[in-house]
């Protein structure tokens, strides 16, 4: 099986999904179009980074760690190095989303959202550096930290948002929690997956860990970004039934 057709079939979904929440979402209010924007080009950035990796130029040729435990090169792995540079702006906006719908009707805690997405960009950037490593011990290094940062986004998500959630509507408590939920567990396979694949153990093979992780990057932008703005549309139509002064102030500067 080839890496190549799988990339290109991503960047096609990840471009109609951003196209298909762009053209749905609705901006009645400020807070329903700043929702439709943040799921409708988290796609779109992404559909750019397959396309980079299905024309060869988001990737380069490394050792394989065996190559290098041998003091040759004669074995060599793709690096896919865009896929980093996708997660470095799309997780962070998936996480300011996830945030402001914890605290819908409530003032932003604001620490808790910038303390998410500080941590989601360190753990990104320290995965960078264990899939580029090549000595071993320098690789898993890298991999413990961005494994200790991932747990720094987790606390985030599930303490301080979770408790000034717990203030908010019946709703919206339940939005967040299946949204944190849906997050937490699709997030948590791609440390599994990247452990695994020639960038750490190379126990499965390079098309297997990409189509893996093509599908686990379709669930969380796509499918995930979509339930997304489709909750925020319900809510936002109780919060204009209901007559709420928020709701009304901010439909009236939408």
């Amino acid at each position: 099986m080839s890496s190549n057709p799988i990339l290109w079939a991503t960047a096609l979904i990840m471009l109609a999904g951003g196209l298909l929440i762009l053209a749905t979402g609705k901006r009645r209010t400020s807070s329903e179009g700043l929702h439709t924007v943040l799921h409708g080009i988290v796609p779109i950035i992404a559909a750019c980074s397959y396309l980079a990796m299905a024309t060869g130029q988001g990737l380069v040729m490394l050792p394989t760690n065996e190559a290098v435990a041998a003091g040759a090169n004669t074995s060599m792995r793709v690096f896919y190095f865009a896929r980093y540079i996708d997660w470095t702006f799309t997780t962070p906006l998936l996480l300011v989303s996830l945030g402001f719908t914890a605290m819908r009707h409530l003032p932003k805690r604001h620490g808790a959202i910038v303390g998410a997405v500080l941590a989601d960009v360190m753990m990104i950037v320290t995965a960078f550096a264990f899939g580029a490593s090549e000595l071993g011990w320098t690789k898993w290094t890298w991999f413990i930290v961005s494994c200790v940062a991932f747990l720094g986004v987790y606390y985030a998500i599930w303490k301080p948002q979770m408790e000034a959630n717990a203030l908010e509507r019946d709703d919206v408590q339940a939005t967040y929690k299946r949204n944190a939920t849906i997050l937490s567990v699709v997030w948590l396979v791609y440390p599994v997956i990247l452990a695994v694949a020639p960038d750490g153990l190379n126990i499965v093979s390079d098309a297997v860990s990409v189509l893996v992780i093509a599908i686990l990057d379709v669930i969380a932008k796509v499918i995930y970004g979509y339930m997304s703005v489709m909750s925020d549309t319900k809510a936002t139509e109780r919060d204009l039934a209901e007559d709420r002064p928020d709701a009304v102030a901010m439909r009236r500067t939408a």
